[in-house]
């Protein structure tokens, strides 16, 4: 597939949630192949909305969507498309449901019609490329916050998905656990979309940064009126961080 052929194309999606509160009046987004957008904006302008709208697991009054240019038009078109895009939801808790690592990680590969040893052996692939070779046995509910999460994610990247979508995946890490994140996302040959207030973690693995701002999806350079730079201690490069008009962008947003 060419560098530029579009995997995720929507156009002019509205949304509202029963009782009236609207989310998105005429949002456009795409996905190319190979790129990796970051999305800022406050709680409430729709991030975790449009993931929700791309898997299908919501309906949009009015637009269209095409998933690796197929029409998206009943919960049918939804179920093929979402064997092949990998959502990691903000809360492992909601990803992970099996007693141990290895039934979870072979569950996604047992729904595709693998076999038993084949699913198990595509989970202990997959745990040992993200460094989690002896977690199989492990108890599920058992694991740290940061173990949990990188679980989570040998659950997505098991099923070989083309797409991957995260939800604030670095939510509740500590600096290594984070640290090990980038170097794993980095390290794969995936389009993916990250909604994240962490600026730090942004910069580190994305290419593109787009804003939610009033229902729709802007550029940061629309979203941002000005740009301040400073240099973490810790960090891997000097960089510009921007501070979007209205939108908090968590704890990597501060003056100097």
């Amino acid at each position: 597939m060419d560098q530029n052929s579009i995997l995720i194309n929507l156009e002019g999606i509205h949304f509202a949630y029963p009782g009236g509160r609207v989310v998105f009046e005429g949002l456009d987004f795409q996905l190319r192949e190979g790129e990796k957008v970051g999305l800022i904006g406050p709680n409430g302008s729709g991030k975790t909305t449009l993931f929700q709208i791309i898997m299908g697991l919501l309906k949009p009054t009015a637009g269209s969507i095409e998933i690796f240019g197929r029409p998206m038009r009943d919960e049918k078109d939804f179920r093929t498309i979402r064997q092949k895009i990998g959502l990691l939801f903000q809360d492992p808790d909601d990803q992970l449901f099996s007693p141990t690592v290895l039934e979870d990680v072979a569950f996604g590969p047992l729904n595709q019609g693998k076999s038993m040893e084949e699913a198990k052996e595509i989970a202990r692939q997959t745990l040992a490329s993200l460094g989690l070779a002896g977690f199989e046995e492990r108890i599920t509910y058992k694991l740290s916050g940061g173990e949990k999460r990188l679980v989570s994610l040998a659950t997505v990247l098991a099923m070989q998905p083309r797409v991957l979508l995260l939800d604030e995946p670095t939510t509740g890490l500590d600096m290594e656990t984070t640290e090990r994140l980038v170097e794993i996302l980095n390290g794969l040959d995936l389009s993916y979309v990250f909604i994240s207030h962490d600026m730090d973690f942004i910069l580190q693995t994305t290419d593109k940064v787009f804003g939610m701002l009033k229902g729709r999806i802007v550029s940061e350079e629309e979203a941002v009126p000005h740009t301040h730079y400073h240099v973490h201690g810790f960090g891997r490069l000097p960089h510009s961080h921007s501070r979007t008009q209205g939108i908090p962008l968590g704890e990597a947003d501060h003056d100097h």
